[in-house]
């Protein structure tokens, strides 16, 4: 195919398997564009950003820099939700071309007058965009380099800064080539700062062995308000089926007065648009997700694509379950795991359209309840495709509604279902417990092109993950864990008050919680106060006074002399927020080491006076040199220091 562009865009950056999908970022965040831009020869070359919202009309532009060896560099805001759309675009640029010739000439000593005649053409062609005060320079210019005698004030003039910023500002961009076009998606702060509080409704009562409500949680708002959570995330609250329903501790067989799981949806009284009846009424629900919206919190619904024996669904929709020879539908299955009480799904069915129209429906009409946070059981196991068609339709509705993907499961599932469109996602934090490990998978979700798209969410335990190293654990590991997960990830969230209480048994050799509150009724103290609780509402209240732990990928580990010990260096976009955080990571002794600054990054030298404050303590120190002595112990295991140059 001919060709005439000269210029050649390649290695643009960030993108998603060449555009296939959007990056993502939230309002006011930077947009930074790398690309390699190059032509043949030696002429100069410029090159640009374009840029727009989905609502705009046109395009906007942002000059790139070049960096060195043929890489261009420039960032642009978004402003607002939605999609933006962006391109780089390339071009010779025949008026700076010409001025870097003239300069060139007359720094070896010759006789510029010719070249001077052509500058004028292309001061002509810039005279007719530019505004009175800069059409009257270039007048002058146009008199000037026509006229011999002033040829010593000519050259000057044609070297300058002032006339190299007029080029600059109103480029011809002859024979320009433009890359495709990427786009950046653009969510509401929520997406990417988050913290969630998941407590089951049904265990909310004041009185042991009665079922709670959602007037009872109402009750309970204050305490997560509180404590620092703005988003209070409930397992099902639909009607649970009565076929096949589990047993205290996953027992297959269900005695009477036995709750069964919140995720075998659907029973006699209805699917996934109702509500348990011992919870309350559609009206209470609203009412709840009103009141908890005074507070400052939202309501997030768990959306669990799945159906107990006897949900609406099978009798009604029958080709929505693939059936065996005998009549039986086999439940699901996730090895070891076995669901009795739950039919999965047939995502193959002849009739999906339906099926996909439904699961859409389902989240039209919670949202309309005043829904916008989804918290997605099991997603890996439903099609990507199907994902990437229903957020879409989602999102072009209501663009505040988010979406956490809970898939504990292989790297690439979950990279995948963050590029189908999910907000946010679980990861494996729960089981990173190693300096190395922590260190490792950190880099890995902010140093690769996974900071681009996949927004990890870390939780230190949920109602189906006891981790080993919680189980039995003293109050320091407790502290540890949350503190890990407060500071690394920008969004976090905890099962409490098993959590917060140190409620840690498990079934023997699993990691799995012992009298499992998925399959019964708990009873809590939820008035209980102790120094976790107290830890966890100050680190919550630290985390929204400080933009520095309000976003994961600007992070840099520090160096210390000790594995125990683990640092790292946090800041906000234009560093008006620096902190640097040491935690302990032995939640038995205590620990020393030396941390060493990462003054390159602070912008400071070495003896330079530092003024670190702990935000937990309110101790001030002063530092001076690139080590530091640092000194932890069980009780405290952990310093967030504030920087003040």
């Amino acid at each position: 195919m001919q060709n005439q562009k000269r210029v050649v865009i390649d290695s643009i950056s960030p993108q998603i398997n060449d555009g296939e999908f959007f990056i993502k970022r939230v309002v006011n965040q930077i947009v930074t564009v790398n690309s390699h831009v190059l032509t043949d020869g030696h002429d100069i070359i410029a090159a640009s950003v374009l840029y727009k919202h989905e609502n705009d009309k046109k395009w906007r532009e942002a000059r790139m820099q070049h960096v060195n060896n043929d890489e261009w560099i420039a960032s642009f805001v978004v402003e607002k939700q939605g999609f933006y759309a962006y391109k780089v675009q390339g071009w010779v640029d025949y008026a700076l071309n010409w001025q870097h010739g003239i300069t060139r000439k007359i720094e070896d000593n010759q006789y510029v007058t010719s070249e001077l005649l052509e500058g004028i053409e292309y001061i002509k062609e810039i005279a007719k965009k530019s505004s009175e005060d800069e059409k009257k320079y270039l007048k002058q210019l146009e008199v000037l380099f026509s006229n011999e005698e002033k040829y010593s004030e000519a050259i000057i003039e044609a070297q300058s800064e002032k006339l190299h910023a007029i080029f600059s500002k109103y480029p011809k961009k002859h024979l320009a080539n433009t890359s495709k076009i990427f786009q950046v998606y653009v969510d509401r702060l929520k997406a990417q700062f988050s913290t969630w509080y998941e407590f089951f409704p049904r265990s909310s009562s004041e009185v042991e062995g009665v079922h709670g409500t959602f007037k009872d949680c109402e009750k309970l708002l204050p305490r997560v308000s509180e404590m620092g959570f703005d988003t209070l995330y409930f397992p099902p609250v639909h009607p649970i089926g009565e076929v096949n329903r589990k047993g205290k501790n996953n027992t297959t067989e269900a005695f009477e007065g036995d709750v069964g799981s919140t995720w075998g949806i659907g029973s006699k009284d209805g699917g996934h648009k109702d509500i348990h009846s011992q919870l309350g009424s559609i009206n209470d629900f609203k009412s709840l997700i009103v009141q908890a919206k005074n507070l400052g919190i939202e309501i997030a619904m768990d959306y669990a694509l799945q159906a107990a024996p006897d949900h609406p669904w099978v009798k009604e929709h029958p080709s929505w379950f693939k059936w065996r020879p005998d009549g039986t539908v086999q439940y699901a299955e996730n090895p070891p795991k076995k669901y009795q009480d739950i039919l999965p799904i047939y995502w193959e069915s002849k009739d999906y359209k339906a099926l996909w129209d439904e699961c859409l429906d389902t989240l039209f009409y919670w949202i309309d309840c005043g829904v916008n946070v989804f918290r997605v059981d099991n997603p890996h196991t439903k099609p990507y495709y199907f994902w990437n068609w229903i957020i879409n339709e989602v999102k072009k509705k209501h663009p505040d509604v988010l979406f956490l993907a809970e898939a504990f499961t292989r790297p690439k599932v979950m990279q995948q279902l963050a590029k189908q469109g999910y907000t946010q996602s679980y990861t494996y934090f729960t089981w990173r417990n190693n300096k190395h490990e922590l260190i490792e998978y950190m880099t890995e979700l902010t140093q690769t092109e996974q900071r681009e798209y996949m927004r990890p969410n870390f939780w230190p335990n949920t109602p189906d993950i006891n981790p080993f190293h919680l189980q039995g654990a003293n109050e320091s590991k407790y502290i540890q864990r949350y503190v890990l997960a407060a500071t690394l990830s920008s969004s976090i969230g905890i099962y409490g008050p098993v959590f917060e209480q140190m409620i840690s048994d498990g079934l023997p050799g699993k990691e799995e919680y012992l009298n499992s509150e998925k399959f019964q009724l708990c009873n809590y103290n939820w008035t209980k106060e102790n120094k976790l609780t107290t830890l966890i509402t100050k680190l919550n209240k630290i985390r929204h006074q400080n933009e520095a732990l309000q976003q994961t990928n600007n992070i840099k580990f520090c160096t210390i002399e000790n594995e125990n010990l683990i640092a790292f260096y946090k800041w906000n976009d234009d560093k008006t927020n620096e902190l640097l955080i040491v935690i302990s990571l032995d939640d038995n002794n205590e620990q020393q080491g030396t941390v060493q600054l990462p003054l390159s990054d602070l912008g400071i030298s070495n003896g330079h006076q530092l003024e670190v404050c702990d935000l937990i303590t309110g101790s001030c120190y002063n530092w001076n040199t690139e080590w530091n002595y640092i000194e932890l112990h069980p009780s405290l295991p952990f310093h967030i220091f504030k920087l003040k140059k």
